[in-house]
């Protein structure tokens, strides 16, 4: 299997974040925020809607800054703190793709990653077979199913090469079959070696992906613990009504 992240590249070592808080006006949607992310395994984010769980993908993965705290990539061999960001990528709920070919999406990632020319072609199309797009190549990635275009942005992701991979509810409104493509998938990033961070409202899905639990609840963190551990002894009341269903926020 094809390691998405090159040998000659160090492991990412842990993403910290150190009280960590984001506000909009005067409502506080995380607050103080203390978490660290291994460099190995598979977390999934979960909580009550308006948790704050995409929210904190996207601070972790630097589409927004943090109104307070820190968040820090543990740096090595050289590394600036952009070449450590440049070594993640994230899937959202709702694949922002552009109105060009399936290969050409691929592309055109590479392209703004610095890949030269003469390469793109041919890592985009390992990454579109990776994942079952090769026949569909020259189609429009716009015109796509839903789920179609799902695995489009994991080929993105894979063909980019990440140590770390965000997913923000990849299978939300996907059909059964849909989602058991994008639950293989991620256990084929997890296989070669990526850091998955997974949020989701799925619980079955959670039981069958996760290694960790991080819950948050009314922007509070208020577990990391190992999946296992969550699912038969959850360490708040608030997880404890979650997982029976009676959490209502």
């Amino acid at each position: 299997m094809t390691d998405p992240a090159p040998a000659d590249k160090p492991r990412l070592l842990p993403l910290r974040l150190k009280g960590v808080c984001y506000q909009r006006g005067d409502q506080v949607l995380l607050d103080q925020v203390n978490l660290d992310i291994g460099p190995s395994g598979k977390t999934l984010v979960l909580g009550p809607n308006g948790a704050g769980k995409s929210l904190l993908l996207r601070l972790c993965h630097g589409l927004v800054e943090p109104s307070s705290g820190r968040i820090d990539w543990a740096l090595g061999n050289g590394d600036s703190a952009q070449q450590r960001r440049r070594r993640q990528a994230m899937v959202f709920q709702r694949p922002v793709l552009l109105r060009r070919s399936a290969l050409a999406n691929v592309a055109h990632a590479l392209a703004l990653q610095g890949v030269p020319r003469l390469e793109r072609g041919e890592r985009a199309a390992e990454a579109l077979d990776r994942f079952g797009l090769l026949p569909l190549a020259a189609r429009p990635a716009r015109v796509m199913s839903g789920g179609e275009q799902q695995r489009l942005a994991l080929a993105r992701a894979w063909a980019l090469r990440p140590e770390i991979l965000f997913l923000d509810e990849p299978t939300s409104a996907l059909d059964p079959s849909a989602v058991k493509a994008v639950e293989d998938a991620v256990l084929t990033f997890h296989e070669a070696g990526t850091r998955i961070v997974m949020t989701s409202h799925d619980l079955g899905q959670a039981r069958r992906l996760a290694d960790e639990v991080v819950f948050l609840c009314n922007g509070r963190l208020l577990e990391q613990t190992p999946a296992e551990q969550f699912f038969r002894q959850p360490g708040s009341p608030e997880a404890a009504a979650f997982l029976r269903g009676d959490l209502v926020w």
